[in-house]
């Protein structure tokens, strides 16, 4: 269902206003279908748009689905998850490529006051524990139980905004980074915070002129990649050394491993690709001016969807084939 013009907009105006809404357009989350052939972009209006990979074509279904901007998004076996101002949807993927789907269930964690309704702006799966992990404006990490629906656990420590989450795979452990300039690790058989880095009091990280904020992480057995305010560096978990610092001006808000190269995107058209060692191997151009997402299509059941795809301050979702250029956008 398209947004809805007010009658009192005369028809000719009608294309200004989607071509105003176009040009202000914001994407801030991505995630791919359990079958890989699909992607849900959710974006700064409460549109989740459905785009077919297999096909190449603009999106399949748009939906209004929130009352505010989709921040994150991550997708299940069979559902897409998505959060905005203050709650947690579920829609059945099967359902999603339907006009006129209809969310499964929301959820709202339990906010100190009733009056709260912070931004979730990260999403987290535990696939072993069957969990969601949520975070956000009110400083906390929320795990809610995917088959009860039920809030189990807040893990607290954050003094300040929460803006990304990572999982260790190997280890039931946790990382958050967020405004207050730290990097937190969680244990999630204990609920307690076991190790804190404060990226910004290390001198080789730490850039004033940009703030002290943590706007991306990821982990990788014993290392961590983390970036915002501070430089994008590469840390090694158990010493809490910082051992590459990768030489970017631009604050990073979104980076992730593929397999022996770091990818980030931030302030700029580009992804760029860097070896570990801190080269920067390739910048590949995209569309928008401002990048706040990636995600890497590496779903085993679509070998031939197999795509990275980059979206931020545009109405377009850029879509690389390979990583040495960009294929084509989508676009809402």
């Amino acid at each position: 269902m398209e947004r809805a013009v007010p009658l009192a907009v005369p028809l000719g105006q009608t294309e200004v206003f989607q071509a105003l809404q176009r040009l202000h357009m914001t994407i801030f989350s991505q995630s791919v279908s359990p079958c890989g052939k699909f992607l849900a972009a959710g974006n700064n209006y409460g549109q989740i748009a459905i785009f077919s990979l297999s096909s190449a074509l603009s999106s399949e279904a748009k939906e209004e689905t929130h009352d505010g901007p989709v921040y994150s998004m991550v997708s299940t076996d069979r559902h897409l998850l998505s959060a905005g101002d203050g709650e947690v949807k579920a829609w059945l993927w099967a359902e999603m490529l339907k006009k006129g789907c209809k969310e499964l269930w929301r959820r709202q964690p339990p906010y100190r006051t009733s009056l709260e309704v912070p931004e979730i702006n990260a999403l987290l799966l535990v696939p072993k524990e069957n969990s969601l992990i949520l975070a956000g404006g009110d400083c906390q990490l929320h795990t809610m139980d995917l088959e009860t629906g039920t809030f189990t656990r807040v893990l607290r420590g954050h003094t300040d905004y929460i803006h990304c989450l990572a999982l260790r795979e190997r280890s039931p452990e946790v990382l958050s980074g967020g405004e207050d300039g730290a990097v937190r690790l969680w244990d999630l058989r204990t609920a307690k915070e076991v190790q804190t880095i404060e990226v910004y009091k290390h001198e080789e990280c730490s850039r004033p002129h940009n703030g002290r904020w943590i706007g991306c992480l990821a982990t990788d057995s014993d290392w961590m990649v983390c970036g915002g305010g501070p430089a994008l560096t590469l840390w090694h978990l158990r010493s809490s050394t910082p051992t590459t610092i990768f030489p970017i001006r631009a604050p990073q808000k979104h980076v992730t491993f593929y397999q022996d190269l770091i990818l980030s995107a931030g302030q700029g058209r580009c992804v760029n690709q860097w070896q570990l060692s801190g080269e920067l191997k390739a910048q590949v151009p995209g569309s928008s001016p401002g990048l706040l997402s990636l995600s890497l299509n590496q779903q085993p059941a679509a070998p031939e969807c197999k795509v990275l795809t980059a979206a931020g301050n545009s109405c377009r979702v850029d879509v690389f084939t390979n990583l040495g250029y960009r294929a084509f956008s989508l676009s809402f």
